[in-house]
């Protein structure tokens, strides 16, 4: 008998590449509105701010247990946050996920035949190491892989 027929859990044969649920990206137009809001009706403070000039961006996060509430404004009119926002208006944004080593992730995506944004690891806030997959190869969703 498998694992998966007597309601076991089936077996794995290593473990996985996600190892958390990193953070929760929103994108809000007005950021100092969107820190009160999350203060003032949910007494959630600001962990941790950052304006991140190479993707055009100010964020602000807001720490849950062991992740975040990631609250992104764009900083540029050409940043893709910008985009997104004239286009979609404010709200969900991506999913980020906690990975021992960006490069391997990354790799696995591409090795299943999944479509990234970034070719390669690079520096994303905090001192990490971040990678997008394409939302087309991961069923409509905007994944941020996040190396600590």
């Amino acid at each position: 008998m498998t694992g998966a027929e007597d309601g076991a859990a089936p077996e794995r044969s290593g473990v996985g590449i996600l190892t958390e649920i990193d953070h929760v990206a929103i994108v809000v137009r007005d950021l100092d509105a969107a820190v009160a809001y999350y203060l003032g009706t949910f007494g959630a403070a600001v962990v941790h701010r950052e304006r991140v000039d190479s993707d055009g961006v100010e964020e602000a996060l807001i720490q849950v247990a062991d992740s975040y509430i990631q609250l992104l404004t764009p900083t540029s009119d050409e940043s893709p946050v910008a985009k997104y926002l004239a286009q979609r208006g404010e709200g969900l944004h991506h999913v980020g996920y906690r990975v021992a080593d960006c490069a391997r992730a990354l790799e696995s995506v591409k090795a299943h035949g999944g479509r990234v944004i970034d070719e390669a690891p690079r520096p994303g806030s905090r001192g990490t190491t971040v990678a997008f997959v394409h939302p087309k190869a991961a069923f409509g969703t905007l994944i941020e892989l996040v190396e600590e």
